[in-house]
């Protein structure tokens, strides 16, 4: 077999998070909604079945695509189906940059982006936050080569977000195209779809796997121009979604009342969690995701990490070189909030 190229031996590819086969755990360390999807996707799915699968899906998920333009006031064309939103971020990759072109990315963030950057054999520069999670100045300056930036909105893992009218300053100043990654946004109080139609070079995707319960369908989209879109159709697999996964997103997205009831549940809990890890001494950056993220003054995050998965509650220890460690905890249904929580505080 011949060598594999040199950017691929040199890269330590995506580490996912812990995701246990044996055994039973409390986890709350990979974002999942805790309660169950629609059960209109249940319906739309064997319905699907009944069907058969003998034949090739639709390429372009169309009927997902007309029931998401209704919902988010765009038309049909200006929505792109993907296999999950990293489904999503791989072909933006694929088609914007070049061996040895720029990404740019904040820091922390997700360390995805990275990983593209180094398959495409692409630069990439990580830009700090500020000490209060808002973008720096330096975000939009200009580089050589620079062909796309990618922004977390909310960030993980802070759950932090930049506002649009500061989203658009920074979309205004740059020279290339910018995606707004909006996996969480469902959880948040403001997202950045009306950019897109303002400005020509933003684009927002979007996942069903957090607030639609439906991590493991495998479904998201990109909301972009026309042009756009038509241009990322030449690049993407020829039926990157199944039929299965087609009708479950599109029965999902239809349910938004489902959706407001769900969305509700999970901040009520959020609200809850950062005050009680507040009490026990934590500092809680205020979220706007479905997650947490938190250190503590007296206690080592990995430590704490640690002592937890002893007892079989999973949550993620994140560490970064030149911003430090913490713990992000996913918001889980009340008795598995109530659960970690009990052990946290014999901890500290």
């Amino acid at each position: 077999m011949g060598a594999f190229r040199p950017a691929i031996e040199n890269m330590a590819g995506y580490a996912p998070g812990e995701q246990p086969q044996a055994g039973k755990f409390i986890k709350l360390n990979t974002n999942e909604n805790p309660y169950p999807p629609s059960p209109r996707v249940t319906a739309a799915i064997e319905a699907a079945l009944e069907h058969g699968l003998t034949r090739y899906p639709d390429p372009v998920g169309d009927a997902f695509r007309r029931r998401a333009a209704d919902i988010y006031g765009v038309e049909p064309d200006w929505i792109l189906c993907g296999n999950g939103s990293d489904d999503i971020l791989t072909i933006l990759t694929r088609a914007f940059v070049g061996e040895g072109q720029l990404i740019r990315l904040p820091y922390p963030s997700y360390t995805l982006y990275r990983t593209l950057a180094e398959i495409q054999g692409a630069r990439f520069e990580e830009v700090n936050f500020a000490a209060d999670w808002s973008l720096s100045s330096s975000f939009a300056a200009a580089a050589g080569g620079l062909r796309l930036v990618f922004l977390p909105n909310p960030n993980s893992p802070s759950g932090t977000v930049a506002p649009p009218a500061a989203v658009r300053e920074l979309a205004e100043q740059l020279p290339c195209p910018l995606l707004i990654d909006e996996a969480y946004v469902d959880f948040a109080d403001d997202h950045c779809i009306d950019l897109v139609r303002q400005c020509e070079n933003v684009m927002v995707s979007r996942t069903l796997s957090k607030s639609y319960g439906l991590a493991g369908l495998r479904f998201g989209f990109l909301i972009a121009q026309p042009h756009v879109i038509a241009e990322l159709h030449k690049v993407k697999d020829s039926y990157n979604c199944d039929a299965l996964s087609i009708a479950g997103a599109t029965a999902a997205i239809d349910d938004q009342v489902w959706l407001r009831e769900n969305r509700a549940r999970v901040i009520a809990t959020r609200e809850r969690l950062q005050e009680e890890l507040a009490r026990l001494g934590f500092s809680v950056t205020p979220s706007q995701a479905n997650f947490v993220w938190c250190s503590h003054p007296a206690q080592s995050a990995q430590s704490l990490y640690e002592r937890l998965k002893q007892q079989r509650v999973l949550v993620r220890y994140m560490q970064y070189p030149r911003w430090g460690e913490g713990l992000r905890v996913t918001v889980g249904d009340d008795s598995q909030v109530d659960a970690c929580l009990t052990l946290l505080k014999t901890m500290v």
